[in-house]
C-alpha cells in the first residue's frame, strides 16, 4: 500500500471509504474497553498477594524494639527506610517513609512550599507573587492537575529522546525568580518511556536558579520497572549535585504502587539532610506517622534489595508481552500509512503516539464512540491543550492481551481515520 502523503485525493477517498467501513464494524460490536490510565490489571496485583499472608505477629516490633502499631517514629522505620535508600542510592537519613501515594507526597510538599516555604528560603512561595512551574512535556497531567489546582503558572519545555530541553529549561530557570520548580519523571518517563541521559542529569544539577527556593521534583515513579533484558540506567542525581553543591535543590519521590498494591503501598520522599530535617519539623505537626505497619510488612516480604528485584521480575515478564502486542498492532496497522511515529520503551508504563498534527481529539473520540476509551488528547500537556493536537498516550497494562488487540486494532482504524480528514483538507493534484 502506498503511504498516505504520497497518495492523490482520489486515492485518500477511496482508502477513507475503506477505512469508515471497517470502522462501523468495529463500532457495532459494542466495546467497553478501557485503556486510559497506566494502571496494573487484578492479575498483577496478584502477584503481591503472598504479602498479605504473613504472620501479623511478625509485624509488630522492628529491630531495634519499636511497636509499629503505637505512635513513634515519625520519618518512618529504619528497616524501610535503608531499604529504599538502598534502591534510590542513599542513606536511610536522607529518607522519609509516606504514606500509599507518592501523589500525596508531592501535593502535600508542593502546598507546604506555598504556605510554609522551603528550606533557605525567605518567604514562602505563596508571598512572592505568581509561582511559575517548568513542566516537560508531553508529560504527566497529574503533575500538571496540582499546578492547576493552586495557580501555578506552568511552562512547557519539549522532551527530547534524552529528557527536557535542557538550554530551554536553563534559561528559563536561571533568569526568572518566580520560576520556583521542575516536574520530571526521570526513568521511563510518562508517556514517552525515554531516560534522562547523564548529561541531562549533570545539567540538572549543575543549574544556578534566579530562585534561592527553586526545586527540583525528581518523581522517579518506574525505578525499578524495566520489562527488557537491558534495563535503562538512570544517574544518580544527589551524586551529581554533590559535585555542584545543589543538593538542597532536589526532592525526590517513588512509591510501590506499581510494585505491590496500587491502593496499599508505601510512598518515599529523599532529600538532602537539611531537607529532610526541615520537612520532619512541618510533619511533626501535620501528622504522628504514616503506617509503620505497612513499612514493616513491605520490607518484611521483599527482605533486601534483591527481594524486590525478584519481584519486579514477575512484573516484567507479565507486562512485556502486553507492551509486544500494543507494538506489533501499531507496526502492522500503521507503518504502511506512514501517519505517526510512536516511542518503544525499556520500562514503565506507556507508549507515546504521535500521529499528524490535527488528528489526536479526532482520533480518541472516535475510539470513545466505538467503545474504546484512551486519555483525553492533550492531557499530557498543561492546561490540557496539545498546541498541535498530535500525542496520545497509550496504557497497555490493564487490558487482557485479547482487549489489548481489540482495541489497538480500533485505534489503528481511527488513527488512520482521522490522518485521512487531515489530508484531505491539503487537495494533491489527481
Amino acid at each position: 500500500m502506498k503511504s498516505y502523503r504520497s497518495m492523490t485525493d482520489s486515492e485518500r477517498r477511496a482508502e477513507l471509504e475503506a477505512q469508515q467501513k471497517r470502522y462501523a464494524k468495529e463500532k457495532a460490536v459494542g466495546y467497553k474497553l478501557d485503556m486510559s490510565r497506566g494502571k496494573p490489571d487484578a492479575t498483577q496485583l496478584n502477584l503481591s498477594m503472598d504479602m498479605l499472608q504473613q504472620n501479623p505477629y511478625d509485624l509488630i516490633y522492628t529491630r531495634k524494639g519499636t511497636d509499629v502499631r503505637n505512635y513513634g517514629e515519625l520519618a518512618g522505620v529504619d528497616e524501610a527506610k535503608e531499604l529504599f535508600g538502598k534502591v534510590l542510592g542513599l542513606e536511610m537519613e536522607n529518607i522519609i517513609m509516606g504514606g500509599q501515594s507518592s501523589l500525596a507526597l508531592m501535593y502535600d510538599t508542593v502546598i507546604k512550599a506555598i504556605v510554609l516555604g522551603v528550606c533557605g528560603g525567605e518567604k514562602p512561595w505563596g508571598q512572592q507573587g505568581q509561582i511559575k512551574f517548568l513542566c516537560p512535556t508531553p508529560g504527566y497531567d497529574r503533575h500538571f492537575r496540582i499546578c492547576e489546582e493552586f495557580g501555578i503558572e506552568m511552562i512547557s519545555i519539549p522532551m527530547l529522546s534524552t529528557g527536557p530541553d535542557m538550554e530551554l529549561l536553563r534559561q528559563y530557570a536561571e533568569s526568572d525568580p518566580q520560576v520556583k520548580g521542575v516536574w520530571c519523571v526521570p526513568k521511563y518517563s510518562n508517556p514517552t518511556g525515554c531516560t534522562f541521559s547523564p548529561e541531562t542529569v549533570e545539567a540538572f544539577a549543575a543549574l544556578k536558579p534566579a530562585a534561592d527556593d527553586f526545586r527540583i521534583f525528581w518523581d522517579n515513579a518506574y525505578f525499578v520497572h524495566g520489562f527488557r533484558d537491558t534495563d535503562d540506567e538512570l544517574v544518580n542525581i544527589f551524586e551529581a549535585c554533590k559535585r555542584h553543591g545543589s543538593e538542597d535543590m532536589v526532592y525526590e519521590f517513588m512509591s510501590t504502587s506499581k510494585v505491590t498494591f496500587s491502593g496499599a503501598g508505601v510512598a518515599v520522599l529523599a532529600a538532602s539532610r537539611r531537607n529532610i530535617e526541615f520537612l520532619t519539623r512541618q510533619m511533626s505537626v501535620q501528622t504522628l506517622g504514616y503506617d509503620k505497619i505497612n513499612q514493616l510488612r513491605h520490607v518484611r516480604y521483599f527482605k533486601d534489595i534483591d527481594g524486590l528485584r525478584n519481584h519486579m521480575k514477575k512484573q516484567a515478564d507479565y507486562l512485556l508481552p502486553k507492551f509486544e502486542c500494543a507494538l506489533a498492532a501499531l507496526h502492522t496497522g500503521l507503518d504502511d500509512a506512514d501517519i505517526g511515529r510512536w516511542t518503544e520503551p525499556n520500562g514503565g508504563y506507556f507508549i507515546s503516539y504521535e500521529g499528524l498534527p490535527g488528528t489526536a481529539r479526532r482520533c480518541v473520540q472516535l475510539c470513545a464512540e466505538a467503545g474504546v476509551k484512551f486519555t483525553d488528547a492533550g492531557a499530557c500537556f498543561p492546561y490540557g491543550i496539545d498546541p498541535e493536537d498530535k500525542q496520545i498516550r497509550i496504557a497497555p497494562s490493564y487490558p487482557s492481551t485479547q482487549e489489548l488487540y481489540m482495541s489497538m486494532n480500533v485505534f489503528c482504524i481511527c488513527q488512520k481515520i482521522a490522518a485521512l480528514e487531515v489530508l484531505l483538507r491539503e487537495p494533491t493534484l489527481d
